[in-house]
């Protein structure tokens, strides 16, 4: 039998000048191949003059083979879960919609469900939903209990990454690294059999490629909705040149204020056309097939009501949306502590009368419940691990937050956030309680926190700059976080779908901090060994 692997043995020792020729070669490498971010600047230049190399890692992080095979595996089964979920109206309604559900109490979140029932009132012209997913997992290894994976959160919009994390695993592996030094000789474990593929990039393109062709418009492009002033632009360009080159699709990209002003819809077709692009004539405009969007997922991408207005046009299009607003609320933290509740993972993947012979074997949907970690809302009542979720939420404040200042130290509280930053910890959740007023705490979630394996560490080196010193690695404790990619195309009449598990990113961060993301700088891009 194999022996467990230490995790405390990691990294490998090196000699001062091995560890200065990795770190050179390392950063070299991504400069040379697009592990790339755009330095910081107020404003970001309209065409950029310079580029940093993203914030690596200098070796890949070990990780259990049989659990990032099991990953993999159940990513399958929640891009079909996520899907479904997308499909029912009804729960969607009462979890996160304005009346009775997380968006009578969250204006954000309230103002996405108000625009879309309000379309979707008047009839929605695209029946098809497109999904680009990813899933991320922290080991967790409590005491005297074998390792396990545990989802942190579920994606379903402006997931990032997929282009960025295929460059690193590229570093890491025999593509340079590993080819190049052989790591110093440093472990037995750095061999090219640990190191698994990673095609994300070319995964996640097909999945847009498939809404595109689905679309089936001949001369039609694929919009990519963007931020003003994303550093994280290389990123996205890996995808852009990848449906170009590979399937011949052509990109246009735009913030939702250059949409205001150039994007319309045909009142008749519901075409969606923009107009002024900079490749065609003044007066030409170009038919879109499918939107892609890289931003409207936090409250900022929404300044000013014309920004809701100019998300909900490009909503009532004939163009296929990636995501759908539908799916978009699918995605909240809300949705994920219910879906922990009794019988909702049968509700959507076992439903023999509604899915017929669609459905998920036990065994599936056990391997799935198994990722979860213990949630529940903060305006939930003790029995709360009812099937009838809705009913039992209401006016039942006190329980939840009693539990969650009782076990404060052990858990995380989330909002219907993405990117990062939002969370409250440990020892600041009994102030945060003290401030959060009753009527918002529909809007939050507790979660037991991830026991994450002790002592593993790694060698990171932070972002490109013109400071010599913040290119010396530093070699700290970690918590390195796995991905695993997907997607869906699903809807119409018989509300198929159709989906694929396409890749995985890792991202590491020094063990003291809180969040992950890697874009707001608390963590680095890393890659996977499997032990």
């Amino acid at each position: 039998m194999a022996s467990t692997f230490d995790f405390a043995s990691w990294p490998p020792s090196l000699t001062v000048d091995q560890l200065e020729n990795l770190t050179l070669y390392a950063t070299s490498y991504a400069l040379s191949h697009g592990a790339l971010y755009l330095p910081p600047a107020e404003p970001q230049p309209t065409v950029p003059s310079a580029a940093i190399h993203a914030p690596i890692s200098l070796f890949p992080s070990p990780f259990p083979r049989q659990l990032y095979e099991q990953g993999r595996r159940i990513q399958r089964t929640y891009n079909v879960l996520y899907s479904r979920i997308a499909m029912d109206t009804e729960f969607l309604d009462k979890i996160m919609g304005a009346e009775e559900g997380v968006g009578k109490v969250d204006d954000f979140i309230g103002q996405l469900w108000r625009g879309w029932k309000k379309l979707r009132d008047a009839g929605l012209a695209q029946p098809l939903h497109l999904g680009l997913f990813r899933s991320d997992y922290l080991l967790h290894a409590p005491r005297n209990e074998p390792l396990s994976i545990k989802q942190v959160e579920f994606n379903t919009i402006s997931v990032s990454f997929g282009g960025l994390s295929q460059k690193t695993s590229e570093l890491h592996r025999q593509v340079y690294l590993l080819a190049a030094t052989d790591y110093y000789n440093s472990s037995s474990y750095l061999k090219p059999d640990n190191f698994p593929s990673n095609d994300s990039i070319a995964g996640l393109a097909q999945g847009l490629a498939e809404a595109h062709k689905a679309y089936d418009v001949e001369g039609s492009r694929i919009l990519f909705v963007v931020q003003s002033g994303e550093r994280n632009v290389f990123d996205q360009r890996l995808l852009e040149y990848e449906l170009l080159e590979k399937h011949s699709i052509r990109i246009i990209r735009q913030t939702f204020s250059e949409l205001a002003l150039s994007a319309s819809v045909d009142p008749s077709t519901c075409v969606l056309r923009i107009a002024r692009s900079p490749d065609l004539q003044p007066s030409g405009s170009i038919e879109i097939s499918t939107v892609y969007f890289r931003a409207g997922y936090m409250p900022h991408d929404y300044p000013t009501p014309a920004h809701y207005d100019t998300r909900f046009l490009l909503e009532s299009s004939k163009a296929i949306k990636c995501p759908t607003i539908a799916l978009q609320l699918a995605g909240g933290k809300k949705v994920q502590e219910v879906l922990t509740q009794a019988g909702m993972l049968e509700r959507f993947l076992s439903d023999e009368k509604k899915y017929g012979k669609n459905i998920a074997s036990m065994q599936d949907i056990d391997e799935l419940r198994a990722s979860f970690m213990g949630m529940w809302g903060l305006d939930v009542s003790e029995d709360l691990l009812t099937p009838d979720y809705a009913a039992q939420a209401a006016g039942s404040e006190e329980f939840g937050v009693r539990k969650a200042r009782d076990l404060a130290q052990s858990l995380v509280l989330k909002p219907q956030r993405e990117g990062g930053v939002n969370n409250v910890y440990k020892e600041s959740i009994p102030g945060f309680l003290d401030a959060l007023a009753p009527q918002e705490r529909q809007a939050w979630i507790a979660m037991e926190l991830i026991d994450a394996p002790e002592n593993a560490g790694n060698y990171l080196v932070r972002a490109g700059s013109t400071d010599s010193q913040s290119q010396t690695p530093v070699k700290t404790d970690v918590v390195s976080e796995l991905g695993i990619f997907g997607w869906a195309l699903f809807g119409g009449p018989d509300k198929s779908i159709d989906e694929r598990e396409v890749g995985w990113l890792v991202r590491t961060k020094g063990k003291d901090s809180n969040e992950g993301g890697v874009a707001t700088g608390f963590s680095v891009l890393d890659s996977l060994l499997l032990v």
